[in-house]
């Protein structure tokens, strides 16, 4: 009984494996392929759970030649990452790319496009200013891992102890 037991314990251990929810973008703004006469003021994206607060989180925008854009820190509020942008320059195609700290403790990181159909007058931002990295106000928490870790090592102690108070009883 006891054998069977440990046995399902040990298949249920072994076998399961966490969630993959890996935070999903639903919305950005600009919008994913727009045509924008002027630049926007700041970088805005919308997701489908909270993303969590740390270094991790960036947002870059690249520009026509390589240049880069964003400027000042990555804000989160919940499920919403912002970013400044400064004033942009040539007309073209703007990339804006980002990496996420995702509610379940994994990086997210994409890309996507707009376009620039005016030249604004704005300049670069400097390697130093364009580091977009993220500033605090979202969710600290624990990654959902160490959770998954603790009830497996808070099971097997239990199973051990079950196991060795049977042995005690059948001496």
């Amino acid at each position: 009984m006891l054998a069977t037991l440990a046995l399902t314990a040990i298949a249920m251990v072994t076998t399961a494996t966490p969630a993959s929810a890996h935070n999903v973008l639903i919305s950005t703004d600009p919008a994913k392929n727009a045509s924008l006469e002027t630049g926007p003021a700041r970088i805005t994206l919308t997701f489908d759970a909270p993303v969590q607060g740390g270094d991790i989180n960036q947002v870059a925008v690249t520009g026509p030649g390589g240049t880069r854009w964003a400027e000042g820190s990555v804000a989160i509020n919940g499920n919403v990452v912002t970013a400044p942008v400064r004033p942009l320059g040539p007309a073209g195609v703007y990339t804006v790319g980002f990496r996420i700290l995702s509610a379940d403790g994994h990086p997210v990181e994409d890309q996507y496009t707009f376009t620039l159909t005016k030249a604004g007058n704005g300049t670069p931002a400097t390697a130093s200013a364009a580091t977009g990295t993220s500033s605090s106000g979202g969710s600290s928490g624990v990654p959902v891992w160490v959770w998954v870790v603790g009830a497996v090592v808070l099971l097997v102690i239990g199973l051990t102890l079950a196991l060795r108070m049977g042995r005690e009883r059948n001496s």
